[in-house]
């Protein structure tokens, strides 16, 4: 089974978590079937043989990200310029309704602080016809631009080696 991870970043932190869940399905054996990109370079047609797709991205604003919280990561030093987010490319995708599709998120962890881009982003996925999108985890940084806090990346790879065993993920739609 082949994974695809959508992920957008703008200060390397969702990238870094993009990379390290690949890594942890790697370790399941996937190798060369788990591929990430960049939300703007991401397919608008998801290729038959993708089997999982994992979704993610920072949450600004209590969500997604939107073009006018873009721009202000600009003003504060965004080292990406993601022309187009994960929100916008999920409006744009061709659904799959059986495919298997996780979000996750990165977000500082402030207290009573709602909103997050991963239950955001499954949510519009069930929109547009990916019935089986589910939430998956939010990865904490230090602040805005980060970093990751301590032990994310390590939860990351742990998360996505996860992820390459979970059977639900795997099963089609006749073995439910």
């Amino acid at each position: 089974m082949k994974t695809l991870i959508v992920h957008e970043s703008l200060f390397g932190n969702t990238k870094a978590v993009a990379d390290a869940v690949k890594r942890g399905l790697s370790r399941g054996g996937e190798g060369d079937g788990v591929h990430a990109v960049r939300s703007d370079e991401a397919p608008d047609l998801i290729p038959e043989d993708v089997g999982l797709l994992i979704v993610g991205g920072p949450t600004h604003a209590f969500s997604m990200t939107r073009e006018s919280t873009r721009k202000d990561a600009e003003t504060k030093g965004a080292e990406e310029h993601v022309r187009l987010g994960i929100r916008e490319w999920i409006d744009g995708v061709a659904p799959r309704p059986e495919l298997p599709v996780v979000t996750f998120d990165t977000r500082v962890k402030v207290k009573l602080l709602p909103g997050s881009a991963a239950k955001a982003a499954a949510k519009a996925l069930r929109a547009r016809g990916f019935r089986r999108a589910e939430q998956g985890e939010t990865f904490w940084v230090e602040d805005t631009d980060g970093p990751l806090k301590d032990g994310e990346l390590a939860r990351a790879e742990e998360w996505g080696h996860e992820l390459g065993r979970r059977a639900d993920l795997h099963a089609g739609p006749a073995a439910r």
